[in-house]
């Protein structure tokens, strides 16, 4: 989010940002995925749902979920993807 100014940003922001320029959403925040279910996507949102831990538990995280990413992005109707 540094590279594009939006470091402090507010989630309208975000999703905004994300919406115009076809990223996916990827947060441990429930307001996006929240959001994703009320108004449908895109964007897209990849729910990381874990507590306090470090970047790269994060990162194995979504190495290790690579199959189901991939999925999500092809799936047209989900909303979001929630992982543990």
């Amino acid at each position: 989010m540094i590279d594009v100014g939006l470091e402090r940003a507010d989630d309208e922001a975000v999703w905004r940002h994300a919406l115009d320029h076809g990223f996916t959403i990827v947060s441990k925040d429930a307001d996006f995925a929240e959001r994703s279910l009320a108004e449908g996507p895109p964007p897209k949102v990849v729910w990381i749902r874990r507590g306090n831990c470090a970047t790269n538990e994060i990162e194995a995280l979504l190495r290790d979920r690579c199959q189901h990413l991939l999925a999500f992005g092809r799936d047209t109707s989900a909303p979001f993807l929630s992982l543990m």
